[in-house]
């Protein structure tokens, strides 16, 4: 009697028949995609430079003083004179203030929701968060001006009357309002939804037996989070401070609303003084000659050129790290 074998049956597509080259033809299409898209960046980055170039060229040749030294905004004055240091400068010290606040409450928010608060509760605050992100900036600054201002001052006379010894407290004008102090305030209220909304992305992707393994060898709560989160999850604090810091450096109508519009250095935080970037291009675009659009330009640049040193360091410092595996 004859015996029938029954071979089984499968239904799994052969990768080198059917569909091998449907398969193929796909990934040379997503990778042409995907190379272009990244390309069109680059031409576009680099287009943007060759502008900002070409047009500062005028005022950089009509300029009859040090471009980074001078002390005045006259673009249109004869001779023409203007300066990017008071620019730099105001840019630079509002953002780092603004740096210095947000960044640890940021973190500090976002460890609350990913590892202390209850569910309902975790998610509740990161709906918050996630919607104060994306509140205009002119709202940020309209709200700083009429509201929190008012709070700010109090606390900048009790920093110059207890640390008025150290300089950047002290205040020598009696003037309260519109100073870096504030200015710093509310960029960093500003940038703090930023920092808090990506980091907590960070510290949730933590590998979930990472956390259990620490817990269950002893470790307290935040021995947990200093050990195990903190390792996997610094190449995302950082790019959340980077990208935070990006939003201070570039922001217009909250700074051109708070900050004086006074054209000069002054390291006192308390006192109004300082300009910026943004806010000088906002402010002073619409009056501007010729000559002085292009001066305009040029001090977008030198901003321009600020992001991309800042950014290129926050890849640095990531890259440094690409070995660690949370993995591992």
């Amino acid at each position: 009697m004859a015996t029938t074998s029954h071979e089984p049956t499968t239904t799994r597509a052969d990768p080198e028949g059917i569909s091998g080259a449907a398969v193929r033809r796909g990934d040379r299409t997503f990778l042409g995609l995907s190379t272009g898209a990244g390309l069109l960046v680059l031409v576009v980055m680099a287009a943007i430079a060759v502008f900002l170039v070409w047009k500062a060229i005028p005022s950089i040749q009509a300029d009859s003083a040090n471009f980074f030294t001078e002390g005045q905004w006259l673009p249109d004055s004869d001779p023409p004179a203007f300066g990017i240091a008071v620019l730099l400068f105001g840019t630079l010290w509002t953002s780092i203030i603004a740096l210095i606040i947000a960044v640890p409450i940021g973190y500090g928010i976002a460890l609350f929701i990913a590892f202390y608060a209850q569910r309902r509760l975790a998610s509740t605050l990161a709906f918050i968060v996630d919607l104060l992100a994306a509140v205009p900036s002119i709202i940020f600054g309209l709200w700083g001006l009429y509201n929190f201002m008012p709070y700010v001052v109090p606390f900048s006379q009790w920093l110059s009357e207890y640390l008025g010894f150290i300089p950047i407290f002290a205040n020598s004008q009696e003037l309260w309002t519109k100073s870096i102090l504030m200015a710093g305030l509310v960029l960093a209220i500003m940038i703090l939804p930023t920092v808090s909304a990506i980091s907590r992305e960070v510290f949730v992707q933590v590998p979930r037996m990472h956390v259990e393994a620490a817990l269950a060898l002893g470790a307290t709560r935040w021995e947990m989070i200093r050990m195990a989160v903190f390792p996997f999850s610094r190449p995302g604090m950082i790019s959340a401070a980077m990208l935070g810091l990006g939003r201070a450096l570039g922001e217009t109508i909250a700074v051109a609303l708070i900050l004086s519009a006074a054209f000069e250095i002054n390291w006192a935080i308390t006192e109004p003084g300082g300009n910026s970037f943004a806010a000088n291009i906002a402010l002073k675009w619409g009056e501007a000659g010729e000559v002085g659009r292009s001066a305009l330009i040029a001090s977008g640049l030198v901003l321009f050129f600020i992001t991309l040193v800042v950014n290129m360091s926050a890849r640095w410092v990531i890259a440094r790290r690409k070995d660690f595996s949370g993995a591992n």
